[in-house]
């Protein structure tokens, strides 16, 4: 009885997620309305709060308390509110290297038996502070202090002390000031108030008729100050939303405050959202005065143009406007609303920023820039950059829920090479495993999987299973019965082993932030345990924000209880990051040498991330909205670090017809992360299913996608580098070009490719913005391969048009043979294509190693420099590894756009000395056919 009562259950809630919805359903999911502790700070924007909510605080530095202790180059500060008998509390300020300045606050002296949570795992330990001096030392007479870094001018502190504020000036001039709107607000720990009984009123029968009309008024009175101070407290102990109860056992603990963006007109960054690249004002009307909300939650069929919470989420915002590029990075896994407003002052525009969580410690890192590639690497000191991927994982992936059996696998394998369209991964849904118990396999649909992925290794391809954190409560299920003995269970308020529901039914979580139970979770991807298992298989994470079907907000109770007796609100954020972390590291360390680069997606994320693996942006829509709303995602991830990202093609939901699923395969072969995948309910839409000219479209985008897979795989490793955003707006290119600041459906491929893809339906013509008139940009139509200045261009977009532009001055490397799978093009010879400038020159950089391995972090492997000026070539190497790495790989061929014909052409190696060419006067195309030059030799090339 109690089996069929679990099924019935069960499919109720799974046609509810999975049958044909026509949007999410946003009542579901909370807004700051609904939450108490944003309530409670926002009210500087709110219409209509009574005034007894109000909590607005004011701080002040207390008098003699502020001190620089040199051994920890920190100075060290009390704050109190000006009410009497206040909290004190206590702040840290630092610089550290690069020009990062951060700010802590937190009580000075907590309760005993409670404690704030500090974010864990997400900075690198490499991080390291620089010493402090006084720019003007703190003193009796004068209301403010300042400070700087140690050994340099690029930025300076001012902090004011009645009431607090602080300052931070970039290049001499003011860029950021913290709590100018006095909204910094911290609700301190405390015990929860006892409820006093009330005393019986007697009644005074002789009292005069006017007596009692007064004692009327004031019992009037009374009463109205009891519900107004009910209503101050309301959602401090408890909270209600829909059927679901938070007990609050530590009541209120939020945080806010307030940061202004000086002299921007622009603010980027905080993803996950649906908006448009530039975040909007959320105070007007634009978007139903809505704050950005930062809560990883799983929205299935989200919508467009909300500031509703998605899957994951990056608490830093940029800054920019023509003089400058600085951020703030909140660090905090809590629930965050972020305000933002468009402020206009007489000498320049502002962005005001208000920013709430509603647990956790003031954490805030103050990146100074000043220009967009500092940013870049001031972030990617702090959480570091993006794991370098394997080159498969650049290739094309194909995936569905489900592919039923071993002989669909094979169907599907096989239909890919049928019809000479290239791919890397097969990937398999829930539904290959034995019940929904992750680390088995359905014997009836696939008794074999050792075999399966063996046959698709033998094509140079990989698989990819899915492993998401539910676990089925089974007494049977070895994972559950061991995690259970162990207690590595995530605990409900009451201390039992949560139990909610999700795609196996009963199920339970692990808790991960316990590094305990990540190192467990690690062993269990070993071939011994994960039976079937072979090195060809990767890895997905779904439903890791954490998804619970029967929960609030089709999450987890935030009064869960979690490692080092943390609740859920404080660290919820980051569990499907710890999670990621897990997998990843169990698929490093499942091999013998531990020499193989996983290769780990997944739905949620924080930052830090970038550092594990993939990412993707979720149950989409097959929507002409959904498509055109993929690029300013991804470029917003991009911008906070998460580059390696990308969106489902196709649209996860629903049934594109054959010109939207074209055209967003053209858009995917040109984002980071390259997968078609599609609902259980959606009919089949394999690339060869569609009626010519799509099915050959198709192809050739997916073609296109891995000719140029040397620029993707050398911009990755460049990202290791500097931290880059691998793709990225054009501002990020041009930073002086204000007309560029709102664009986001057009971006470039590191600084060499210009891309727009066709988001509209039936679109025939488009315009293009084509960046750099300041400085004379020339851009190639790499179809065409005719030059084009920059300006607005009106263009025409047949189906088979994926508008994209080389920019002159660039030089960028490829591999124009085509093959079944990148390892079969992995001694292919380059194609080198160079595009002049106006001065006829260019650069550009070429990366090569082994492609899997983590050999190049000790020097196996070649980066190398082009350059092109005054009619020479020269090949060098960008780094000191030439003699660590040795490639038997060749250029076999050389095109220059943009030159004039030379007389002859000749080179300084041996046996190459004289190069034949060709010349297209009307294009002004040289090409040198089959030069053959190892890319491990230096060489010269001159055009005489």
């Amino acid at each position: 009885m109690r089996k069929l009562v679990i099924l019935i259950v069960l499919s109720i809630v799974c046609s509810l997620l999975i049958g044909s919805i026509e949007s999410v359903d946003t009542s579901k999911f909370k807004t700051c309305k609904d939450s108490h502790f944003c309530k409670r700070n926002r009210v500087s924007h709110e219409v209509g709060v009574v005034n007894e909510m109000k909590v607005k605080q004011s701080f002040n530095v207390v008098e003699g308390s502020v001190k620089l202790v040199k051994e920890e180059n920190t100075i060290y500060l009390d704050l109190q509110e000006q009410t009497q008998n206040s909290n004190v509390l206590t702040m840290k300020l630092q610089v550290y290297e690069g020009g990062i300045i951060r700010m802590r606050a937190q009580e000075k002296e907590a309760l005993s038996n409670k404690q704030r949570y500090h974010v864990q795992d997400v900075l690198l330990d490499s991080i390291k502070t620089v010493p402090i001096q006084w720019k003007q030392e703190p003193s009796k007479q004068s209301n403010t202090f300042s400070f700087k870094h140690g050994d340099k001018e690029c930025c300076y502190v001012l902090v004011q002390l009645v009431p607090f504020k602080l300052d931070v000036y970039v290049m001499n001039e003011l860029a950021i000031t913290t709590n100018n709107d006095n909204l910094f607000h911290f609700e301190p720990i405390s015990e929860k108030p006892q409820p006093q009984e009330k005393k019986p009123v007697e009644e005074n029968k002789e009292t005069t008729e006017e007596n009692n009309n007064e004692n009327n008024n004031n019992n009037n009175n009374n009463n109205h100050d009891e519900e107004n101070q009910a209503v101050s407290t309301e959602g401090y102990w408890e909270e209600r939303f829909g059927s679901h109860q938070d007990t609050k056992p530590n009541g209120p603990m939020s945080i806010g405050m307030d940061f202004t963006f000086v002299g921007s007109s622009h603010v980027y960054g905080i993803p996950e959202h649906t908006t448009r690249l530039s975040l909007k004002s959320t105070t007007g009307n634009g978007i139903n005065e809505q704050p950005y909300r930062l809560y990883n939650l799983d929205v299935f069929e989200y919508e467009i143009d909300k500031t509703m919470a998605l899957y994951g989420h990056v608490p830093l915002m940029i800054s920019h406007d023509t003089k400058k590029t600085v951020g703030v990075f909140w660090l905090n896994a809590a629930e965050t609303f972020v305000d933002i407003e468009d402020v206009t002052t007489p000498v320049s525009p502002s962005k005001k920023t208000h920013w709430i969580s509603e647990s956790g410690i003031v954490d805030v890192f103050y990146l100074t820039g000043p220009s967009p590639s500092t940013i870049f690497k001031q972030y990617a000191y702090l959480t570091g950059t993006t794991a370098l991927p394997q080159m498969f994982s650049l290739g094309y992936h194909q995936c569905k829920w489900n592919y039923k059996s071993e002989d669909d696998v094979k169907q599907v394998d096989n239909g890919f090479d049928e019809n000479h369209i290239p791919y890397d991964v097969i990937w398999l849904d829930i539904e290959h495993t034995d019940g929904k118990r992750y680390f088995t396999w359905d014997n009836n649909n696939f008794p074999t999987p050792a075999d399966m992925q063996n046959v698709i290794a033998s094509k140079h391809r990989k698989m990819v299973t899915i492993v998401d954190p539910h676990i089925k409560r089974d007494n049977n299920y070895y994972i559950h019965s061991e995690a259970t003995s162990k207690g590595y269970y995530i605990k409900n308020k009451d201390g039992n082993d949560y139990d909610g529901w999700c795609w196996p039914g009963s199920s339970s979580y692990l808790d991960f932030t316990n590094p305990e139970i990540r190192k467990w979770w690690a062993t269990q991807f070993g071939y011994d345990k994960y039976k079937g298992s072979t090195e060809n298989l990767y890895i997905w994470n779904d439903m890791n924000e954490p998804s619970v079907f029967n929960g609030p907000e089709v999450s987890m109770h935030k009064d869960a209880k979690h490692y080092g007796g943390f609740e859920h609100r404080d660290v919820h954020n980051l569990y499907g990051y710890y999670y990621h972390m897990a997998t990843a590291d169990g698929l490093v360390q499942r091999n013998p040498d531990q020499n193989d680069r996983p290769f780990v997606l997944s739905r949620a994320f924080f930052a830090g991330s970038q550092r594990i693996g993939a990412i993707w942006t979720g149950d989409n829509s097959a929507q002409w909205s959904h498509l055109e709303i993929s690029n300013p995602m991804l470029l917003s991830m991009n911008l906070a670090g998460i580059t390696f990202s990308g969106a489902d093609v196709g649209g996860f939901f629903g049934n594109p017809d054959a010109e939207l699923v074209t055209r967003w395969y053209q858009a995917g072969a040109f984002q980071p992360f390259f997968r078609g995948h599609a609902h259980l309910d959606s009919r089949r839409r394999e690339p060869w299913l569609f009626d010519e000219p799509h099915t050959s479209i198709i192809r050739e985008a997916i073609v296109k996608r891995y000719t140029y897979l040397p620029l993707w795989y050398t911009t990755f490793y460049q990202n290791t580098l500097n931290g880059a955003p691998v793709m990225r707006p054009l501002w990020v290119q041009y930073p002086k070009e204000s007309g560029l600041f709102d664009l986001d459906d057009v971006y470039l491929i590191g600084d060499s490719l210009l891309v727009k893809p066709v988001t509209q339906q039936a679109c025939k013509t488009m315009k293009v913005i084509l960046p750099g008139k300041s400085v004379n940009e020339i851009w190639y139509d790499v179809d065409t391969e005719k030059p084009i200045n920059s300006g607005v261009i009106e263009i025409d977009t047949p189906l088979e048009k994926i508008p994209v532009y080389q920019r002159g001055g660039s030089i960028i490397p490829k591999k124009e043979r085509v093959r079944r799978s990148t390892h079969q093009m992995k001694d292919d010879p380059y194609t080198i294509r160079i595009a002049l400038d106006t001065s006829k020159s260019a650069q550009g950089q070429l990366y090569i190693d082994d492609e899997h391995s983590f050999d190049y972090k000790n020097g196996k492997f070649l980066y190398k420099q082009f350059t092109f000026k005054d009619n020479v070539l020269s090949y060098t190497d960008a780094s000191n590894n030439s003699a660590n790495y040795k490639s038997n790989v060749t250029i076999e061929k050389i095109v220059i756009l943009g030159v004039e014909k030379p007389h002859s052409i000749t080179c300084n190696v041996a046996g190459h000395e004289k190069l034949s060419f060709e010349y297209d006067s009307n294009l002004s195309k040289l090409t040198i056919r089959k030069p053959d030059l190892s890319v491990d030799t230096d060489f010269i090339i001159k055009l005489n």
